[in-house]
């Protein structure tokens, strides 16, 4: 693609700068001139204070509250292209604060199976003086959606590690060529596959960030989408084992009825569903079918989502899902169940995999697949590509990188129980002790995939970003990355309705104590339980 040269009184004339702004503009538009860190510039141009748009074809959930974006201050934009092989063309946009910089970089991972860029986070970042980053590694389309794979292995490479990677070789040029100096910090911040580029990154490039934040990730690519696979087969082969949307407030009764008090409060949030050892059976229809319980081809569905996938020798391939998450909007309705048989996200997700990138095959049946089969083939083509589970962080610890992982309880995408996994073998991969001084885990009760659900499922990310790190796992990383304490307890927050981008105070519904895993927060036996203050971090 021919470079855009773009004039500095063109620049100018579009962003409706004031002449006291035309340094910006020109070094804004020399950057189009230039390959940074040998990704080609395509753009780049003065975006006047509030005057983003986001393009018509962005995902509204990557866009968000279109008022978010009057808040944010006048940016460099920079469009450019990467090309690591003959079959890659990595979108990468990087965002400069024209004025007001924090001297940091903080750059945003992808959902699902990525293919735009979420300019809700960048506009967030920018508004807060960062320099940000964001790419749709290397196709376009809907996250749902892994069709551009099919006869593509370099793309299943983009998308697996290298974009991500490119990507910040060509922020940090970006930075230094604008600023004239490099950034002091830079942090990378993901949920979900997001959450796997951020381990991908501590694990394959160690010296990419100084601090990541990796939320729910699926970094077990292989095992978490052929555990989807298994669910969709336990719940659909056999008409009879489908469990409808219609249902799921009788098991989350059921559920809560059991074993909601256990934990000292009874608030419908289980504090560590662990300890609920719930009996499907126990919801058998005992005369007719009725949307109060459960057939017996049902309730066996539903204690092979708990149980989760084994191998044929009984091993375990990927942890089953925790009671508690099952009603709600972004619970298993949306994930699992679907508002029809093979139409929740966890069956897109499988079936674009082992599809377009697995068997490479796009009329390719999930209900004739052997799930063990399958997963031996994917780890043959996949993992080495795709699988961010080294437990080996050592090279990031010691360049002084640091990590926070979090995970909601009540999470419907992901069992929680991947993420205590991978944290224990990291610890059982280091010195004793060792890891405590770069690693955090934070376990989110009543919280479901990056967000929502019952409990305090704010705590840094958007669409609030509190400044006292107390809050805010984000910059508790920043405090931490930057010589300050370590993170300990933080508060969360769930508010009685979703905040608009330009609220100041809105109202709050609960607070809760979010604490250094294992320890777990318990109510002290007085005082409000919507109240983090009644609570205290206890260690098992």
């Amino acid at each position: 693609m021919r470079q855009l040269l773009v004039p500095v009184a063109l620049v100018l004339a579009s962003a409706g700068l004031a002449r006291g702004e035309e340094g910006e503009a020109s070094r804004c538009g020399a950057l189009a001139a230039q390959a940074l860190a040998g990704a080609k510039v395509t753009s780049a141009q003065i975006v006047a204070a509030g005057a983003f748009t986001p393009p018509p074809t962005a995902s509204p959930w990557l866009v968000g509250d279109p008022s978010v974006y009057k808040g944010v201050p006048a940016f460099c934009r920079v469009i450019a292209e990467a090309r690591p092989s003959a079959d890659s063309a990595i979108g990468i946009e990087v965002w400069l604060p024209a004025r007001g910089w924090n001297g940091k970089l903080q750059s945003h991972g992808n959902g699902g199976f990525a293919g735009e860029i979420g300019y809700r986070l960048m506009a967030a970042s920018v508004a807060q003086g960062y320099a940000t980053a964001g790419t749709n590694t290397g196709h376009s389309g809907p996250g749902t959606d892994a069709s551009w794979a099919l006869g593509h292995p370099e793309k299943v490479v983009d998308f697996g590690y290298r974009a991500i990677h490119e990507m910040t070789r060509t922020a940090k040029a970006a930075v230094k060529a604008f600023y004239g100096k490099p950034e002091a910090h830079s942090y990378f911040i993901g949920c979900s596959n997001g959450g796997r580029q951020a381990l991908m990154e501590a694990q394959r490039f160690p010296g990419d960030y100084d601090g990541i934040v990796a939320g729910a990730p699926a970094n077990y690519w292989t095992h978490l989408l052929t555990s989807a696979l298994w669910d969709a087969q336990a719940t659909t082969r056999d008409d009879a084992s489908y469990i409808p949307s219609s249902k799921l407030p009788a098991i989350a009764r059921a559920i809560n009825a059991a074993c909601d008090a256990k934990d000292g409060v009874t608030d419908g949030i289980l504090d560590d569903p662990r300890q609920c050892a719930f009996d499907p059976s126990a919801l058998r229809c005992a005369d007719a079918d009725s949307p109060t319980c459960l057939t017996a081809p049902q309730a066996t569905a539903l204690e092979k989502l708990y149980e989760g996938p084994r191998d044929s020798e009984g091993r375990r391939i990927f942890p089953g899902f925790l009671p508690g998450a099952e009603e709600g909007e972004g619970g298993w309705g949306l994930w699992i169940t679907g508002p029809a048989p093979g139409k929740g996200l966890l069956f897109a997700f499988a079936n674009g995999f082992f599809a377009n990138m697995v068997y490479e095959k796009a009329d390719w049946d999930y209900k004739t697949s052997n799930p063990a089969e399958a997963l031996q083939l994917a780890e043959q083509k996949t993992a080495a590509h795709l699988n961010a589970n080294d437990p080996n962080l050592k090279p990031f610890k010691d360049r002084g990188g640091r990590l926070i992982l979090y995970h909601g309880w009540n999470d419907p995408a992901i069992s929680a129980l991947n993420t205590v996994d991978y944290y224990e073998r990291v610890l059982g991969a280091m010195p004793p002790g060792d890891a405590s001084a770069f690693l955090r885990l934070y376990m989110a009760p009543g919280v479901q995939h990056c967000g929502d659900g019952p409990g305090a499922s704010s705590f840094g990310q958007a669409p609030l970003r509190p400044s006292d790190p107390r809050h805010s796992v984000t910059l508790a990383l920043e405090q931490w990355v930057e010589g300050g304490p370590a993170p300990s307890a933080i508060v969360a927050t769930r508010y009685a309705a979703a905040p608009g981008a330009e609220e100041t105070s809105p109202s709050i519904a609960m607070t809760r104590l979010l604490c250094p895993y294992p320890a777990v927060a318990v109510y002290k036996g007085t005082g409000d339980t919507n109240d983090a203050a009644s609570f205290n971090c206890v260690a098992p």
